[in-house]
């Protein structure tokens, strides 16, 4: 899920995430620029886990998907960082 600051959520399909940023697809465009937070589920240590980050879209491109949205991730907390860290192992 995407929310936008000022904006109500909506709903994203992750289609890749690391250390730096994740990419979405998303129904609508996105200014490139606009924060805001992304919730999303990652799978490790054989279960799911839910993070949650501040973002800043750095991009958003229409596809035959809808629209992919590149998000760069805002300070990172600890707890995220190494979220991300264990599901890329």
């Amino acid at each position: 899920m995407l929310v936008i600051d000022g904006a109500g959520p909506v709903a994203a399909r992750t289609l890749d995430v690391g250390p730096g940023g994740m990419s979405a697809v998303i129904a609508d465009p996105v200014p490139a620029g606009k924060q805001g937070k992304v919730l999303f589920e990652l799978f490790y240590d054989g279960k799911a886990h839910i993070v949650e980050a501040r973002t800043a879209v750095s991009h958003c491109i229409f596809s035959s998907a809808g629209f992919k949205v590149g998000l760069t991730f805002l300070q990172l907390d600890m707890a995220v960082s190494s979220a991300i860290a264990k599901f890329m192992r």
